[in-house]
């Protein structure tokens, strides 16, 4: 466990273990919950798909494409639980490779339409 008080900024750094100098990671997910075996009953998106959800998320830049840092402010769910696990999805694209998830960013679903 990492303790921190209430709306401090939490820094976390994901690194890729790898020879392979031609990849790149890119945080796609991160979910907050007071559950660390339920990320979907009581859950709190960070980012989803790519797409920022907590203003006070902000990635940092990294000079190695291995690495992918960002931060958010702490936070406690309705007062009721003191601790928050997080859960997060990462990719592994091809450096350059502009097509990949990597580099499309934010992903919004688009609304379908109801017919009658």
């Amino acid at each position: 466990p990492y303790y921190i008080d209430l709306n401090q900024n939490l820094y976390l750094e994901a690194y890729l273990h790898s020879s392979d100098s031609n990849l790149i990671v890119f945080v796609d997910t991160c979910v907050a919950s007071p559950d660390p075996h339920d990320f979907n009953t009581l859950a709190y998106d960070i980012i989803k798909n790519g797409c920022v959800r907590d203003s006070s998320y902000a990635t940092y830049y990294s000079p190695d494409s291995h690495i992918a840092r960002f931060k958010f402010n702490a936070f406690e769910f309705i007062r009721r639980h003191t601790s928050v696990y997080l859960q997060c999805e990462l990719a592994v694209c091809r450096l350059h490779d502009y097509s990949s998830r990597c580099y499309r960013g934010c992903i919004s679903r688009s609304k379908r339409q109801t017919s009658s």
